[in-house]
Protein backbone atom coordinates (compact mmCIF):
# COMPACT_ATOMS: atom_id res chain seq x y z
CA UNK A 1 0.00 0.00 0.00
CA UNK A 2 1.37 3.49 -1.10
CA UNK A 3 1.66 6.11 1.38
CA UNK A 4 3.00 9.79 1.41
CA UNK A 5 3.31 11.41 4.93
CA UNK A 6 4.32 15.12 5.10
CA UNK A 7 6.02 16.69 7.71
CA UNK A 8 7.54 20.08 8.68
CA UNK A 9 4.65 22.92 8.07
CA UNK A 10 4.50 25.16 11.15
CA UNK A 11 3.96 28.86 11.55
CA UNK A 12 6.95 31.40 10.37
CA UNK A 13 7.57 35.18 9.78
CA UNK A 14 7.50 36.88 6.71
CA UNK A 15 11.54 35.65 5.74
CA UNK A 16 11.84 33.08 7.50
CA UNK A 17 12.04 29.68 6.49
CA UNK A 18 10.32 25.85 6.07
CA UNK A 19 11.26 22.61 5.08
CA UNK A 20 9.23 20.15 4.36
CA UNK A 21 9.50 16.50 4.00
CA UNK A 22 7.45 14.18 2.17
CA UNK A 23 8.09 10.22 3.21
CA UNK A 24 6.79 7.66 0.77
CA UNK A 25 6.44 3.74 1.63
CA UNK A 26 5.16 0.92 -0.71
CA UNK A 27 7.12 1.68 -3.42
CA UNK A 28 9.39 4.25 -5.21
CA UNK A 29 8.49 6.40 -7.57
CA UNK A 30 10.45 8.67 -10.42
CA UNK A 31 8.13 12.22 -10.80
CA UNK A 32 7.14 13.66 -7.04
CA UNK A 33 6.14 16.94 -6.78
CA UNK A 34 4.72 19.32 -4.07
CA UNK A 35 1.15 21.31 -4.39
CA UNK A 36 -0.50 23.29 -2.18
CA UNK A 37 -3.59 25.14 -1.45
CA UNK A 38 -5.11 28.13 -0.08
CA UNK A 39 -9.04 28.57 1.40
CA UNK A 40 -10.96 29.26 -1.77
CA UNK A 41 -8.22 28.60 -4.20
CA UNK A 42 -7.57 26.31 -6.87
CA UNK A 43 -4.64 23.69 -5.59
CA UNK A 44 -1.32 25.24 -7.32
CA UNK A 45 1.34 23.29 -8.41
CA UNK A 46 4.65 24.61 -6.57
CA UNK A 47 7.61 22.21 -7.72
CA UNK A 48 8.48 18.61 -8.95
CA UNK A 49 11.02 16.23 -9.47
CA UNK A 50 12.07 13.69 -11.70
CA UNK A 51 15.31 11.16 -11.39
CA UNK A 52 17.28 12.65 -9.05
CA UNK A 53 18.14 16.10 -10.14
CA UNK A 54 15.60 17.35 -12.80
CA UNK A 55 13.89 20.07 -10.96
CA UNK A 56 10.77 21.84 -12.15
CA UNK A 57 9.02 24.96 -10.48
CA UNK A 58 5.91 27.16 -10.51
CA UNK A 59 6.61 30.54 -11.12
CA UNK A 60 5.17 32.03 -7.84
CA UNK A 61 7.84 30.35 -6.02
CA UNK A 62 11.40 30.10 -8.41
CA UNK A 63 14.69 31.56 -6.83
CA UNK A 64 12.83 30.80 -3.50
CA UNK A 65 11.73 27.29 -3.05
CA UNK A 66 14.37 24.50 -3.58
CA UNK A 67 13.48 20.53 -4.25
CA UNK A 68 15.17 17.60 -3.65
CA UNK A 69 14.94 14.09 -2.47
CA UNK A 70 16.80 11.19 -0.47
CA UNK A 71 16.70 7.90 -2.83
CA UNK A 72 17.67 6.41 0.10
CA UNK A 73 15.21 7.64 2.64
CA UNK A 74 12.28 7.56 -0.72
CA UNK A 75 11.91 11.09 0.41
CA UNK A 76 11.44 14.21 -1.13
CA UNK A 77 12.24 17.61 0.64
CA UNK A 78 10.61 21.16 -0.14
CA UNK A 79 13.39 23.95 0.97
CA UNK A 80 11.23 26.92 1.39
CA UNK A 81 13.37 30.47 1.72
CA UNK A 82 11.97 33.91 1.87
CA UNK A 83 8.54 33.13 2.61
CA UNK A 84 5.68 35.49 2.00
CA UNK A 85 2.10 35.63 3.81
CA UNK A 86 1.09 34.62 0.22
CA UNK A 87 2.77 31.17 0.48
CA UNK A 88 -0.12 30.99 3.04
CA UNK A 89 -1.92 27.21 2.59
CA UNK A 90 -2.00 23.97 2.95
CA UNK A 91 0.72 21.75 0.95
CA UNK A 92 0.65 18.35 -0.64
CA UNK A 93 3.27 15.89 -1.25
CA UNK A 94 1.84 13.85 -4.64
CA UNK A 95 3.69 11.16 -6.72
CA UNK A 96 2.97 9.94 -10.41
CA UNK A 97 3.18 6.50 -11.82
CA UNK A 98 4.69 7.59 -14.76
CA UNK A 99 8.05 9.30 -15.04
CA UNK A 100 6.98 12.39 -17.70
CA UNK A 101 6.54 15.46 -15.53
CA UNK A 102 3.33 17.30 -15.37
CA UNK A 103 2.51 20.51 -12.81
CA UNK A 104 -1.48 19.24 -13.37
CA UNK A 105 -2.76 17.79 -10.29
CA UNK A 106 -4.85 15.54 -11.94
CA UNK A 107 -2.05 14.03 -13.40
CA UNK A 108 -0.50 12.64 -10.10
CA UNK A 109 -1.97 9.46 -9.01
CA UNK A 110 -1.24 9.34 -4.85
CA UNK A 111 -1.38 12.52 -2.38
CA UNK A 112 -0.37 13.01 1.31
CA UNK A 113 -2.76 14.30 3.56
CA UNK A 114 -1.31 17.80 3.43
CA UNK A 115 0.69 20.38 6.21
CA UNK A 116 -0.61 23.75 6.89
CA UNK A 117 2.54 26.71 6.13
CA UNK A 118 1.24 30.20 7.72
CA UNK A 119 3.28 33.15 7.14
CA UNK A 120 2.78 35.92 9.66
CA UNK A 121 3.72 39.23 8.48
Amino acid sequence: QVQLEESGGGLVQAGGSLRLSCAASGRTFTTMGWFRQAPGKEREFVAAIRWSDITYYGSSVKGRFSISRDNAKNTVYLQMNSLKPEDTAGYYCAAKRTTQFSSVSVDYDYWGQGTQVTVSS
